[in-house]
């Protein structure tokens, strides 16, 4: 591309009220979940100053595409990239002079290390990424699952068969959702998740009061959708399944059980009664998640539901310094 035909183009910051509209739809392509302008412009400006972003536009004004990097809240060195280029607007240079004004725009003082996900049927965002540097480090996909289609029957016996070993199945909701019961949830989300295969043991939160903020007081939240288990023998949080309706659906957000309890089909029953609990409370006809590729036990799992694997997403990495 010469001279000349970069001149068409002009980067320019994206602006809240002229742009964030196409930029939440973009969004919703990029992330296959739904963003809305008005929660772009809350994450904005609540975020911003943790976020470098450009819109790219034609001569008549018209998007062509943006990045947005977002500086990560626990581990300030890294940042995670999203780029977006129009379809019938690629193969232009547009993506190239993007990803050029980032890196010249980063402070290679404080980011060090550079995320992106590429869905895993788009050769060409891989292709573009490695061109750069990026190197693959997960791999993710989705699950959906037909909540109408499912049995839920045959689980039956195992919860009983928990219950009869003395493991309570209840809920935040159930416990009165107190702060002593969010704190138990927070230690449990936060130790299975940083035990899950194949992540890199890296906490979700900051603190208790992160979570709160980030988990208890979010608009998503519910607390009869927080499903545990407890250990009544010895007063232990065992097993947990979080799960919340966004839009039209189900999303189940973690399944988890501490390494103590498990080999004790724990993962399967409390994940039944998340989904009993989206059947009967929510009213949806489907459930999603998404998993690490190596998660294996819980992709078996949600395997033997029902669950429909779904394209996904690569993670790809580059250090900067």
């Amino acid at each position: 591309m010469d001279k000349k035909e970069l001149k068409t183009f002009t980067l320019r910051l994206a602006e809240p009220e002229r742009d964030f509209g196409q930029l939440a739809a973009w969004f919703t392509l990029l992330e296959d979940s739904t963003n809305t302008e008005q929660g772009l412009r809350d994450y904005y400006e609540k975020h911003n100053g943790r976020i470098t972003q450009r819109v790219i536009q034609d001569e008549q004004g018209q998007l062509l595409g943006f990045y947005w990097a977002a500086r990560d809240r626990l581990r300030p060195e890294l940042t995670t990239l999203s780029l977006f280029v129009r379809p019938e607007q690629r193969q232009q240079g547009i993506g190239r002079q993007l990803y050029a004004h980032l890196e010249q725009a980063l402070d290679p003082a404080q980011v060090r290390q550079l995320r992106v996900g590429v869905w895993d049927n788009c050769p060409e965002g891989r292709a573009f990424a490695e061109r750069r540097g990026f190197i693959e480090r997960a791999h993710s996909f989705a699950m959906t699952l037909d909540l109408q289609a499912f049995d839920d029957r045959p689980y039956e016996a195992v919860i009983t068969r928990l219950q009869s070993e003395g493991f309570l199945f209840t809920s935040l909701g159930a416990l009165g959702n107190t702060e002593e019961a969010q704190r138990r949830l927070y230690v449990l989300n936060e130790t299975t998740g940083m035990d899950t295969p194949g992540t890199d043991g890296a906490p979700s939160w900051a603190s208790f009061d992160d979570f709160q903020q980030s988990v208890c007081q979010r608009d998503w939240y519910r607390p009869d959708g927080q499903m545990v288990v407890i250990d009544t023998n010895t007063g232990e949080w065992a097993a947990m399944s979080a799960i919340s309706r966004f839009d039209d659906y189900a999303y189940n957000l973690h399944t988890g059980v501490d390494k103590r309890y498990r080999g004790r089909k724990l993962a399967q029953a409390v994940k039944v009664q998340a989904l009993r609990y989206a059947r009967q409370a929510l009213g949806v006809s489907t459930v999603r998640t998404h998993h690490n590729a190596k998660n294996l036990p819980m992709i078996a799992i949600d395997r033997k539901f029902g669950y429909v694997q779904a394209p996904g997403i690569f993670l790809m990495e580059k250090m900067l310094a």
